[in-house]
């Protein structure tokens, strides 16, 4: 049996995989390989608080994901399959990790959070 996601430290392991995977992605790598290694170490400590947020509560993230998104969107169109690809990976990168309440939580509260994106940036 797999652990929960029970701490910040589950959110890092979790986030660190993800970003990980999303790097050699043939999908949405692409959409990452500008990073520097500053910009990478910038965004996983967003990542981290986002998502220790989404699944705790905490009130310990800033920051506004659309507008980012948005943003990107204007430099390298955001495709229906990116966005697709990008739950897949996050799904199966829980998965592999981790199991229980607060796994399946992060698991809906990111395919909720792809679709309301989805929606607002591909209409």
């Amino acid at each position: 049996m797999k652990p929960d996601i029970l701490t910040r430290k589950d959110i890092e392991q979790l986030v660190n995989e993800f970003y990980g995977r999303v790097k050699t992605d043939a999908v949405i790598g692409a959409y990452f390989s500008y990073m520097s290694d500053e910009k990478w170490e910038k965004h996983l400590q967003k990542m981290y608080g986002f998502w220790q947020n989404a699944v705790f509560f905490t009130g310990n993230y800033e920051g506004n994901p659309m507008n980012v998104h948005k943003h990107i969107h204007l430099l390298m169109p955001i495709s229906a399959q990116a966005f697709n690809r990008w739950v897949a990976l996050f799904k199966q990168t829980t998965d592999d990790l981790f199991e229980g309440v607060n796994a399946e939580a992060i698991k809906l509260r990111a395919s909720n959070i792809a679709e309301i994106m989805q929606i607002k940036i591909l209409g």
